[in-house]
């Protein structure tokens, strides 16, 4: 069986943003030779691309083929702007390297060298290895994109400390361990973290986020949907937790989510009745329930909304479904236990679970809800583990000013 993954274009109000970015960037001026001789934000933007050079073990594109001499704002990739601090001097504000199909490691003087970076895209690449702790340098980074690279290990904690992201994507890579809970006390309008493998319970301040574009699809959660999410009505649009595990019923509330478009729980063990009050989400557009073990009927307030496009509920045990989902353009209602409509379940498949259904209670929905990942700061609180590749990547630093600073970094955020 396939599960889709989720790819979707950036969100109009952030999108409008980085268009805005973008064209500040592309617009700036080429610096001369001289300007590149005595930039010193150029010079250390220098250093740091020969550094990342050879560091890149496979580059079958030629994409880095003109990463030579001082003018570093014509390297491909490159785009500079005037500093945020001094206009009269440029410095390296984006990198911009998706679907070049490199393959290497990132120079541990990254952020030290380059900390005027207010977007950076590695989309599509082979990097891998750890973030490193010079992140900590980033804080005018606006855009993250590290998706779809071979990065490993838990969570990238030093992210925690950029301020300034707006937008975070960590998918299609190979992280592991527990969500820390102060990536939702981020002020961030997207969060990808989908198609990793972390196994945490989402934790309970999930609410805490402003986030309009939340995807931890294909991981495995272990945990219950969370209560929370209702209280994200303000802000949240789009909502994908697809195969994460998830257990328990969706809130009586979840209706509170009036600005949500899309919402797909599919393959998990969520159970229970679909609550009344997603009628009250006006502009759902895309409701994706299939593969879990809901029963009884769909309720009517579902079919009557307005903007509904897609409404997917196959692999379940509902009984009946109005008229209006059966007349849907796009749906899919198989596998349930629904009299008159095609390729159902046998009636002794359907008498066997309907006979007694499980519940929250049953799942231990009120139990796990109360167990939430403990925050996890710099060196994610006790953990032996991630505490040694910190101070691993501190001892390999270049240059002793940068151990000293990334030690002190560290020791400043111990439990």
């Amino acid at each position: 069986m396939t599960i889709n993954t989720y790819s979707k274009p950036i969100s109009f109000p952030l999108y409008t943003s980085l268009s805005l970015l973008v064209f500040v960037l592309i617009t700036a001026p080429t610096p001369t030779h001289q300007q590149s001789t005595t930039n010193t934000r150029l010079q250390r933007a220098y250093t740091a691309f020969q550094e990342w050079k050879k560091l890149i073990t496979c580059d079958p594109n030629n994409f880095t083929s003109n990463w030579t001499g001082l003018n570093v704002c014509n390297y491909a990739g490159v785009y500079c702007a005037p500093a945020p601090d001094d206009p009269t001097q440029l410095t390296v504000a984006g990198i911009d390297l998706n679907h070049a199909n490199i393959a290497g490691t990132l120079p541990n003087d990254f952020g030290l060298l380059l900390p005027d970076l207010a977007l950076l895209h590695l989309n599509s690449n082979k990097f891998f290895g750890p973030i490193p702790c010079t992140f900590c340098h980033l804080q005018l980074l606006y855009e993250l994109d590290l998706s779809n690279n071979l990065f490993s290990g838990e969570f990238p904690c030093i992210l925690l400390t950029l301020h300034s992201l707006k937008f975070l994507d960590i998918r299609f890579n190979h992280f592991y361990g527990s969500i820390p809970s102060s990536i939702f006390d981020l002020k961030l309008d997207a969060l990808f973290l989908n198609n990793n493998n972390f196994t945490s319970s989402i934790p309970g301040n999930i609410a805490n986020s402003p986030v309009s574009v939340l995807v931890i699809a294909n991981n495995n959660l272990n945990g219950c949907f969370p209560t929370e999410i209702p209280k994200m009505g303000d802000t949240l649009e789009e909502i994908i937790l697809l195969n994460s595990g998830l257990k328990g019923c969706l809130p009586e509330n979840i209706g509170a989510l009036t600005k949500t478009t899309v919402l797909d729980v599919s393959f998990n063990s969520l159970t229970g009745k679909l609550p009344e009050s997603i009628g009250n989400m006006k502009k759902l557009e895309q409701l994706d329930v299939a593969y879990n073990k809901f029963y009884g009927e769909i309720p009517s307030s579902i079919s009557s909304l307005p903007n509904l496009q897609n409404f997917t509920y196959s692999n379940n045990y509902f009984c009946t479904e109005p008229p209006k989902c059966v007349a849907l353009k796009v749906k899919d209602d198989k596998f349930n236990c629904i009299s008159n409509r095609p390729l159902q379940r046998s009636p002794m498949e359907c008498k066997a679970f309907l006979s007694n259904p499980p519940n929250c209670g049953s799942l231990g929905y009120s139990a796990l809800s109360r167990h939430r990942p403990k925050p996890i700061n710099i060196v994610c609180g006790s953990n032996i583990g991630m505490l040694s590749s910190f101070i691993t990547v501190i001892l390999s630093l270049r240059t002793i000013q940068t151990k000293t600073y990334c030690l002190i970094h560290l020791l400043e955020n111990l439990c």
